[in-house]
């Protein structure tokens, strides 16, 4: 019989996409509120990979990276999805929204990002809300799997994670 162990708590990490109009400080003031202080917000890049969000963002929709502060627990997942979204609909108008958040979590040895969309490789977690395993740690570097997304599967994105995967190891005295 397997012994049931509490779960090491992760980093909080989301993705952003923001339309043109979209006030990013209250954006950022939302997340903050409910998650607690960004420890980081990468430079906004143009977002390239689709234009799958253009028809309700618009065009020249742009990316961040963002990290929080604080770990949490892995369990939590589906509930910060639930709250994203939420947060999506504040910055929503006429059915469209300004802003996307696609929260995940990273761990030592994986990142897991959260979504309301199934498909045969996502896990449910509750209320209509999915995981998805999107990168692997191995052999010094997050390998992408067939169905990671391209801007998650990126180079740069793949180094990111690396670089903020350290804080989950604690310096030794």
């Amino acid at each position: 019989m397997g012994i049931c162990h509490t779960f090491k708590d992760e980093l909080l990490v989301m993705g952003i996409l923001f339309g043109k109009a979209c006030d990013r400080q209250a954006v950022y003031a939302a997340l903050e509120e409910h998650f607690g202080a960004l420890e980081h917000i990468t430079e906004e890049t143009q977002f390239g990979w689709t234009d799958y969000y253009d028809r309700e963002m618009g065009e020249g929709i742009s990316r961040v990276y963002v990290m929080f502060r604080e770990l949490v627990d892995p369990s939590a997942l589906a509930d910060i999805k639930a709250a994203t979204n939420d947060i999506e609909g504040l910055f929503t108008s006429e059915g469209r929204r300004s802003v996307n958040l696609d929260p995940g979590l990273l761990a030592p040895g994986r990142f897991v990002l959260a979504t309301t969309k199934d498909r045969a490789h996502r896990i449910a977690l509750s209320d209509g809300i999915f995981a998805e395993l999107t990168l692997i740690y191995e052999k010094g570097s997050f390998r992408a799997l067939p169905w990671t997304y391209p801007d998650w599967a990126d180079e740069a994105a793949r180094t990111l994670l690396k670089e903020w995967r350290k804080t989950l190891f604690p310096a030794k005295p």
